[in-house]
């Protein structure tokens, strides 16, 4: 059964005339050679029309139209189906409806398709001769004029083509004509020539639109195009037709005029112009050569000399004005009066000039007077609108612009005018929208009236002679490029100092000034009423410049502006990029800025029983730590996991030490790494005294109180909390914390009690500086350098908002450009050559039916309630019930008897991941697997006994000494695998006995996952590491492992600028992760 209605194959009909056409092509039976290929369940069709044209129209197994092609040139050139697939859909139409179709042979399709092909091998057709008539008739000058075509044809005598019409449509039919016993036009074996064929095309297009016309108006008949043996032309297709014979002669009838051979030249015309004097009067006499004959309305074509011209748009618009009284009027002299002699002269003369050749009697040439012009502009200032009198000088004769009765002059002269200078000069006022009063004219907007004397007068002064009242002087453009300004670091305050002026500008107005630049104000009024344009590229900069240090009114009364010193590398950078030199920076800013950019070139010495053991990166981290802290700054080491970030700062603080003397530093680490810091101290750095505050209250009041006595006080980020009052009274060297993104929440109590703490300068650690929001940046920065990145609200206006919301490219580099003196990241691959290269793949697990089962009932069930719960209580609001509905799918897709009792069924990523394990042990890797459920991990430790698999297992119920205990056996080669829960081993271990890493789970966040990897991938392995990520296929860990990817450019978006930024889910995103895939 073919589903097809009439409606369907209309609508897919390029337009309604298509449709008409087509269905007027199918009525007439032009649909021939019609079969059915059941194999391919297509149609095949050859319609008939001027050319022969196949159709192939194919359908799907249900029967709906999959396809439909032409060869027919309409095809490719126009949306929608051709007229001729449009009579062969509705002869489909019809032998649906006939069910004639239903069932064709094999062998019967095969003998269709070899006779249809056989058919194109038709008898080659025989050329014939036409000759074309062009019939120009005029009626009167304009557009009644008629033109037709009229045609003969032939093989060797022509004959009189009587009607067009029938022509045109034989050759559609293929039906014969009778024209003579020596000819009968017979479709079948008759072809025109090729260049014949564009003049037939032309003619077939006129039958079709007419015949098309004809069935809109059913029983109204519109007047023919076809009249007989003619075929009236209309300006359109009298264009196309000459653009068709350009290059060959054919026969005209010119207005009576016969010409055989007539063909179209494209040149101008030749024609002469002749001024004469008859006593105070000027004549003008025009020689168009012989008879003239514009054969379009638009003067492209004319006849003459018996020939057809195009001529060119300059010519045939400045020839328009005088169709009407050489053409209409017949006469080829123009009378023109005294009172017109100025205007004539001055404005037609030029002109004429460029389209023919122009002779002036000696008389008139005596009467020209050409002084030459000389403007002259009055300019006056009225209130709050000025005024321009505009006065064209010839000589003794002046002439006001807008009123040209005040003019004196000798009465037999003709004045020649700069009619083009006049033009130029009242351009001006008319770009600036003057308005006209009286004689003079005037302006009253405070933009336009800016706009004009700052843009168009230093202009117009190029033109004219320009005057001004005193009032008008008033209205100066002030020189805004005039100002000066420095920068240097006063040693006494520890404080930048900054200041700025411009020169004839009081300094309170200068809030005003670079407020009006923030609103995007082409210009400043000052109070003395003069203009201070802001389109100056050094008061944008300086503005933004100011718009940065958040600097106002009260700022801009000071004669110096004090600036914290973190600002010195932004402020310096901004003014080389912007090529500001007007503001001048002393040596200590340059030396400052030169120190930061550059703490390699520093001469700070690394403790002598440490420079063999730091790398070379690793020296560099040292004087960058050295310098900032110099400088009294803090700084972010977020040094890839691995890199030895605790040796660098251990360097840096026993050198501090060396220098300056003890002087006690915290340090605040997860509970997890606490005695890992103390255990580094007496491998490298033995020469500190480091104390853990541990135990009870009572027992870490006791440690505290000792704080004088050690060079290092290591806390922990839970004790830290309770203790906070502990420390009030005492002042660090430095407090540094470890793992920094414990801080990221700065509402947190985390982020709040480190900040409390009282320290010289601050430093934080962490590979991971955004985990998954800006807000966690700003929190750190919050710590290190308290301001630098303004408060959290400015922060969250000026660039996480634009950042994360409107994707602002230029907010991301501005971000960039502040924080890269205060961040230094490296990552393994830039530092460590000698490390290997990782390796990360992703592998599939099919699910087992059961398991299947089981997560779509799941799926259903959850989308169904989140979806009830969003509606009820919103989005916003509905986060603990969306996370109970993910982490139960996740379940699900590791092993339903996570949480289903008695659950006999099996785990597809079970399957697969005890089919890697036998693989990797047989070929002598070993493995650290990561999972987020501790059940899980129960699951496959229950596996690893079934197989005999030496094991180590860890989660965060393990004790911190047996943890250490457990990491040691595992890297001197005892058990095969390390079972991890994925928190408690993503910090803080060394297992570089592994070198296969399965991350049997994916998780959010791929910072965390990507600490877990760094357990094997650091310093000391010797392997190659290769990452396996376990995901199920078609489920919502697909939809986490895409999420995870973008959160890894999360990362890096800002430290190395140029990628983009997601900080949450979205409503849109989570109901695309409930969005079944496969399934």
């Amino acid at each position: 059964m073919i589903y097809l209605t009439r409606k369907d194959i209309k609508d897919m009909a390029t337009n309604e005339l298509t449709f008409i056409r087509g269905e007027k092509y199918y009525l007439e039976n032009r649909v021939k050679r019609f079969f059915f290929d059941e194999g391919a369940y297509t149609f095949f069709a050859e319609v008939e029309g001027s050319y022969d044209y196949t159709v192939k129209a194919t359908f799907d197994r249900d029967g709906y139209l999959e396809n439909a092609v032409c060869d027919c040139p309409a095809y490719t050139e126009y949306w929608g189906y051709c007229k001729h697939i449009t009579a062969v859909l509705l002869k489909i139409l019809e032998k649906n409806f006939k069910k004639e179709y239903n069932y064709i042979k094999e062998d019967e399709a095969a003998k269709n398709i070899l006779d249809f092909f056989s058919y194109k091998e038709a008898p080659r057709k025989m050329p014939i001769n036409i000759e074309i008539t062009y019939e120009f008739i005029r009626n009167g000058y304009g557009l009644l004029n008629d033109t037709y075509l009229s045609m003969k044809i032939g093989e060797e005598k022509l004959y009189v083509v009587k009607s067009i019409k029938n022509l045109i449509k034989s050759i559609k039919t293929n039906d014969t004509i009778y024209y003579g016993k020596e000819f009968t036009f017979d479709p079948k074996l008759h072809c025109f020539r090729e260049e014949d064929m564009a003049i037939i095309d032309l003619l077939t297009e006129l039958y079709d639109n007419e015949e098309a016309l004809l069935q809109f108006a059913y029983s109204y008949r519109n007047p023919s195009l076809f009249n007989g043996k003619k075929v009236y032309l209309s300006q359109s297709v009298i264009k196309r037709f000459f653009k068709i014979v350009k290059n060959r002669p054919f026969k005209g009838i010119i207005d009576g005029i016969i010409v055989d051979d007539l063909e179209i030249v494209h040149e101008d015309l030749q024609i002469e112009f002749f001024f004469t004097k008859e006593d105070s009067d000027l004549k003008l006499e025009v020689d168009l050569g012989k008879l003239l004959i514009p054969l379009v309305t638009d003067g492209e074509y004319v006849f003459s000399n018996n020939k057809i011209y195009r001529i060119s748009k300059y010519q045939r618009e400045n020839l328009k004005p005088f169709y009407k009284t050489l053409l209409k009027e017949n006469r080829n002299v123009i009378k023109i009066s005294q009172k017109y002699n100025d205007r004539f002269i001055s404005e037609v003369y030029p002109i004429i000039k460029k389209i023919g050749k122009v002779k002036i009697d000696e008389r008139v040439k005596d009467s020209i007077y050409n002084p030459g012009i000389k403007p002259e502009i009055f300019f006056d200032r009225v209130k709050e609108k000025i005024t321009a009198d505009i006065k064209f000088i010839y000589g003794d004769i002046t002439i006001n612009a807008f009123n040209e009765k005040e003019k004196t002059s000798g009465s037999d002269r003709i004045l020649l005018r700069d009619i083009a200078r006049e033009k130029e000069v009242v351009g001006y006022f008319e770009a600036a929208e003057f308005k006209v009063s009286n004689n003079y004219i005037y302006l009253d907007d405070e933009d336009g009236i800016f706009d004009f004397v700052y843009y168009k007068l230093p202009q117009l002064q190029e033109i004219a002679d320009v005057y001004y009242s005193e009032s008008f002087k008033g209205l100066k453009i002030h020189d805004s490029s005039s100002f000066t300004g420095g920068v240097r670091l006063n040693i006494e305050n520890d404080l930048l100092e900054f200041n700025f002026s411009i020169d004839g500008i009081d300094s309170s107005e200068l809030n005003d000034v670079f407020n009006s630049i923030k609103e995007n104000k082409k210009y400043y009024r000052l109070n003395g009423g003069s203009f201070l344009p802001l389109d100056i590229k050094e008061l944008y900069e300086i503005s933004k410049l100011m718009e940065y240090l958040d600097l106002d009114s009260k700022d801009f009364e000071k004669e110096m502006i004090n600036i914290p010193k973190y600002r010195a590398l932004y402020i310096d950078e901004h003014l080389k990029e912007s090529n500001i030199t007007s503001v001048k920076r002393n040596l200590k800013f340059k030396e400052l800025v030169q120190n930061i950019k550059e703490p390699g070139d520093m001469d700070y010495k690394v403790p002598n029983n440490l420079n063999h053991i730091l790398r070379k990166y690793q020296k560099f981290g040292f004087k960058w730590l050295k310098t900032l802290s110099g400088y009294g700054l803090g700084g972010i080491l977020a040094d890839d996991m691995g890199l030895g970030k605790t040796l660098q700062v251990l360097t840096f603080l026993l050198s501090e030490k060396k220098e300056k003397g003890m002087c006690p530093s915290i340090i605040i680490a997860p509970t997890s790494l606490v005695y890992n810091w103390l255990a580094e101290i007496e491998k490298f750095t033995p020469e500190l005294r480091a104390l853990v505050v541990t135990g009870k209250k009572e027992e870490r009041k006791e440690i505290i109180s000792t704080i004088e006595k050690c060079d290092i006080i290591i806390t922990s980020y839970p004790l830290i909390r309770r203790d906070i009052y502990m420390y009030e009274g005492i002042s660090f060297r430095y407090c540094i914390l470890d793992e920094a993104q414990h801080i990221k929440n700065p509402v947190s109590q985390n982020a709040k009690s480190v900040k409390e703490i009282k320290a010289n300068n601050y430093f934080a650690l962490t590979g991971t500086p955004i985990e998954n929001s800006l807000t966690e940046l700003w929190s750190i920065f919050d710590f290190i350098m308290p301001g630098y990145l303004l408060n959290y609200n400015k922060f969250k206006k000026k660039y996480e908002n634009p950042i994360v919301k409107n994707k602002d490219n230029n907010a991301l580099l501005e971000l960039s450009k502040h924080i890269k003196p205060f961040v230094l990241r490296r990552i393994k691959k830039d530092v460590l050559k000698e490390l290997p290269e990782k390796i990360e793949s992703k592998l599939i697990a099919e699910f087992t039916d059961d398991q299947k089962k089981i997560y779509l009932a799941y799926l259903q069930k959850i989308k169904g309630e989140i979806e009830e719960e969003i509606n009820s209580k919103g989005f916003q609001r509905s986060h603990i019930k969306i996370l109970a509905g993910l982490t139960r799918l996740r379940q699900i897709c590791c092993h339903p008897a996570m949480f289903i009792e008695n659950y006999k069924g099996s785990s597809g990523k079970l399957l697969l991941l005890e089919e890697l394990i036998k693989e990797s042990i047989s070929s002598g890797h070993r493995i650290l697997l990561f999972s987020q459920f501790t059940s899980m991990l129960g699951i496959i430790r229950n596996m690893l006994d079934e197989n005999s698999v030496e094991y180590k297992y860890l989660d965060g119920s393990t004790d911190i000494k047996k943890r250490g205990h457990l990491v040691r056996e595992f890297n001197e080669g005892k058990g095969d695998i390390f079972l991890i829960s994925l928190k408690a081993g993503g910090t803080g271990l060394n297992l570089t006995g592994a070198d296969t890493v399965i991350h049997f789970d994916p998780w959010w966040n791929p910072a965390v996952e990507q600490q877990a990897t760094d357990r094997a991938y650091r310093i000391g392995q010797k392997n190659s590491v290769h990452v396996m990520k376990l995901i199920t296929k078609g489920t919502i860990e697909e939809k986490i492992f895409r999420l995870q990817e973008k959160k890894k450019e999360l990362i890096e978006s800002v430290i190395k600028p140029g990628q983009t930024l997601i900080s949450k889910l979205s409503e849109e995103e989570i109901k695309s992760i409930f969005d079944l895939e496969v399934f």
